[in-house]
């Protein structure tokens, strides 16, 4: 049985990471801290002869005993709210976290995989991004701790290959949906259902021009699957090239929930991207992957979790605004 550690197994993407390589037949090792991460995540997995869950801040050093053979490095804030939040610890958590893991995977001769971002493109002057686009990132604005982590775990984590020798793999994942997102967390689509179901109107931030394009989280979780078991080191861009504007976005949104809310609007937030859309030639001509889901069956299944949770999770008080936040 190969053995697998899972950074940030309590998170959005880490816990749906779990369950897929569960189901491939891995033993796996959960670390997560519960910084953003959430508990109810990952419960059903606690009982599983194949699952093991360790509670520690991968800033510290990591000590596994026993073999390993992969690693996947999930464990960092992904919302505009939470990086704001907490901006020492998402800097500390992309430099210091992964040297701990690289050192780990070294170690361990295991082959570690990255959880890099679409965030490294900044606002894009190139449209669609593709790998090899280096980004328009500005590293002192609020967004710069987020971007420049990612973009300096990329380059320790290049260092690491070609200075140790040890195997390594990057995914940049752009805009990613589905259940167990949070809702209100800074993320479009969290928080357009939150307003939805609390009867609030739908905020849309500039004048809703800007892009994002979405893929579902079972598409994310192939792709990042396949990339961890292909041969290419190289950043790979994996997300859904189906492009929407927010506000037409917004108006898809209002159409799904059956809600008659408006739509209102408030400055953009500094450094906001005003363009979003993967190339994903790469990946298709590397590891034969492209998007299944459509965004009208995801976003229902999508809606379907969040009319469940309870009022309590509904109205959890939590920054309901980007630019609100970063105002304060």
């Amino acid at each position: 049985m190969k053995k697998i550690l899972i950074t940030g197994a309590a998170g959005f993407l880490g816990s749906h990471l779990c369950d897929r390589f569960i189901k491939e037949g891995y033993y796996v090792v959960g670390m997560d801290n519960f910084i953003t991460g959430e508990k109810k995540n990952i419960e059903h997995l606690i009982e599983l002869e194949n699952f093991e869950f360790v509670a520690h801040d991968v800033t510290n050093y990591i000590e596994l005993k026993g073999g390993l053979d992969y690693i996947l490095h999930f464990a960092s804030p992904a919302s505009p709210i939470d990086y704001l939040r907490i901006p020492i610890q998402t800097l500390k958590v992309g430099s210091l976290g992964t040297h701990n893991l690289l050192g780990l995977a070294r170690a361990k001769k295991a082959r570690i995989l990255i959880a890099s971002t679409s965030e490294v493109y900044g606002d894009p002057l190139v449209h669609p991004q593709s790998e090899d686009y280096y980004g328009n990132v500005n590293t002192i604005g609020p967004r710069g701790v987020y971007d420049e982590a990612k973009r300096f775990q990329e380059s320790l984590t290049m260092a690491y290959h070609r200075f140790h020798g040890i195997e390594t793999r990057i995914v940049r994942i752009f805009n990613t949906y589905g259940p167990r997102m949070r809702l209100n967390d800074g993320r479009v689509i969290p928080a357009f259902m939150g307003q939805a179901l609390r009867g609030e109107d739908l905020t849309v931030f500039g004048d809703g021009s800007q892009t994002r394009s979405f893929c579902y989280v079972d598409d994310q979780i192939d792709g990042i699957f396949k990339l961890l078991h292909s041969d290419y080191i190289y950043p790979v861009n994996i997300g859904n090239p189906n492009e929407i504007t927010i506000k037409d976005f917004a108006e898809e949104i209002i159409k799904l929930t059956g809600t008659n809310q408006k739509i209102v609007y408030k400055d953009l937030p500094v450094n906001d991207p005003l363009q979003r859309q993967p190339d994903i030639t790469l990946a298709k001509k590397i590891l034969g992957w492209e998007p299944k889901v459509e965004r009208k069956e995801g976003m229902a299944l999508t809606f379907n979790y969040f009319k469940n949770l309870s009022t309590e999770e509904l109205y959890k008080s939590e920054h309901k605004n980007f630019s609100d936040f970063i105002n304060k």
